[in-house]
């Protein structure tokens, strides 16, 4: 990719190249698995396994987009008489997809009013950051970590770019003023900056129940497979102080690996950017729709925590106001809230709100469709036991650590939504044949697929930032395998104790 963003003659060949052998090579797949015997399977869980074929090779190699692949999945298992089309095609209306709905829904609406550049523009403001270059790095990281908790990574991400940009260039400027060279693309600290902005905004996602489509991925299939519901507040206990742990390693790791040339900026009065004063109408009600949103996610932890979670009032919370319930509220309130009465113009209208990612939500489907359909026809049971006898696995976390890293390999060479669909079924089938606990390696598979850092093509915000041009691929690469060791140690470590006081161990 050039300084413009622009992808490289040598890297289209490859992406078509790519394509190509993929859109041969996964019916190939399929049939090849179809045809060949399987002892021991039933006829729909062998079908099944050669529909994953497909899948799997499809979604590492793009031929067609990915969220199609998901539904070709549960088209042809009703094709191929693994289920019929409304068990097929159920999962589509799991309640998790409409907890990401209105998660959607409620982010767009921030990025319409400009919500979320008021937050990050308010923090990069403060007295404290000023102008000196580290504690710029810190608030702009620390910037990406709390918005994408509640946003797209990619959004966010996006949303940060051109602010990053604008903060080297005081940087640029500063250097110029003192004769030393001063290109953007070459700077250290630009390098810093952008790749903040890329593995912040990964590190944030992991810190709530809708950060990332892997954790809603993760939470569903776990759902379905052990019958345990891992309530908003449970997962937080153990998503934010992981993410607030990876966030202070990853800056101490790009402060370490980039080194600002200057110690400060050359900034404008007050910070590195300026804040508008006035909160516009849209914003107000935006604000107002998100933290009702919030509270309503996090009040049954609270009602438990005083009442006990047998009580009455905290199962009619459970049973009427589940997180799914709460989303699509707080999404109905954008649409109810006026900007402008007399026009009767309201906070979010239709042609903003048809613009959010719609095929993530049906490759979540089409994922949980998939791994559903595993576990039915007990194909995910006879993978467990295969591998079980492949890897002689025998224990709780030494299972959770190869989880984690596998993962992560997985999420370095597709979306991290399709890892968590590939890794996640797998890990709770192997921990089931082993006999043992198989939360904390199906919640590892989960944290691990948000783990891809290497290269561009890993994650979206990954390759936003290295249009920049300001990131060396060997630089990305570095930073990458640095943060993917650590961070996968830290996350194995992070879950051992964290797991407990969840009540998830």
């Amino acid at each position: 990719m050039d300084s413009e963003g622009v992808i490289s003659e040598a890297e289209q060949r490859f992406e078509r190249g790519r394509r190509t052998v993929g859109l041969a090579l996964g019916p190939a797949i399929m049939a090849l698995l179809y045809f060949m015997p399987m002892g021991g399977l039933s006829p729909q869980a062998h079908a099944l396994a050669a529909i994953l074929g497909l899948v799997v090779t499809w979604w590492i190699t793009e031929p067609i987009p990915i969220a199609m692949t998901a539904v070709l999945g549960s088209v042809l298992a009703v094709l191929l008489g693994v289920a019929p089309a409304v068990k097929a095609f159920a999962p589509f209306a799991e309640p998790t997809v409409f907890l990401f709905l209105g998660s959607f829904i409620i982010a767009r609406a921030m990025t319409v009013h400009g919500l979320d550049r008021r937050l990050a523009r308010g923090i990069l403001s403060l007295a404290w950051v000023r102008d000196g270059s580290s504690r710029v790095l810190f608030a702009f990281g620390l910037v990406a970590v709390l918005v994408s908790a509640w946003a797209s990574n990619t959004a966010t991400t996006a949303m940060l770019l051109p602010i990053g940009i604008g903060i080297v260039g005081s940087m640029s400027d500063a250097l110029a003023a003192r004769g030393l060279p001063s290109d953007p693309r070459k700077l250290r600290f630009g390098t810093a900056m952008m790749l903040m902005a890329a593995y912040g905004a990964s590190v944030g996602g992991i810190a709530t129940p809708v950060g990332t489509p892997p954790n809603l991925i993760g939470i569903a299939l776990i759902e379905t497979a052990t019958k345990v519901h891992i309530t908003f507040f449970q997962w937080m206990v153990m998503g934010v102080p992981l993410a607030l742990l990876m966030f202070g390693v990853l800056f101490v790791m790009l402060r370490w690996m980039n080194p600002p040339e200057l110690p400060r900026l050359q900034a404008p009065t007050g910070g590195p950017v300026e804040v508008r004063a006035r909160w516009s109408r849209g914003e107000v009600n935006t604000l107002i729709a998100f933290l009702a949103t919030v509270a309503m996610w996090l009040l049954p932890a609270i009602v438990a925590a005083i009442h006990g979670p047998a009580s009455d009032l905290a199962k009619t919370w459970s049973t009427y106001l589940p997180e799914a319930v709460a989303a699509m509220l707080g999404a109905c309130l954008l649409f109810l809230l006026p900007t402008d009465w007399q026009r009767r113009e309201f906070t979010l209208g239709w042609d903003d709100a048809v613009r959010i990612d719609w095929g993530t939500l049906l490759l979540f489907g089409g994922g949980l469709s998939l791994g559903k359909l595993m576990f039915d026809t007990g194909l995910a049971e006879a993978i467990g036991r295969g591998l079980l006898d492949l890897t002689g696995a025998s224990d709780t976390w030494s299972l959770t650590l190869a989880a984690i890293y596998a993962s992560i390999l997985i999420s370095e060479a597709t979306s991290n939504t399709a890892a968590a669909n590939m890794a996640v079924p797998v890990m709770l089938a192997l921990a089931t044949a082993a006999g043992v606990d198989p939360l904390p390696p199906a919640i590892g598979a989960t944290l691990g697929a948000s783990w891809g850092f290497m290269l561009p093509v890993s994650t979206p915000p990954n390759a936003i930032v290295y249009g920049s041009g300001m990131i060396p691929i060997t630089k990305m690469i570095r930073a990458g395998i640095v943060f993917d060791l650590v961070g996968g140690l830290l996350l194995w470590l992070g879950l051992r104790i964290l797991m407990p006081l969840a009540g998830l161990a």
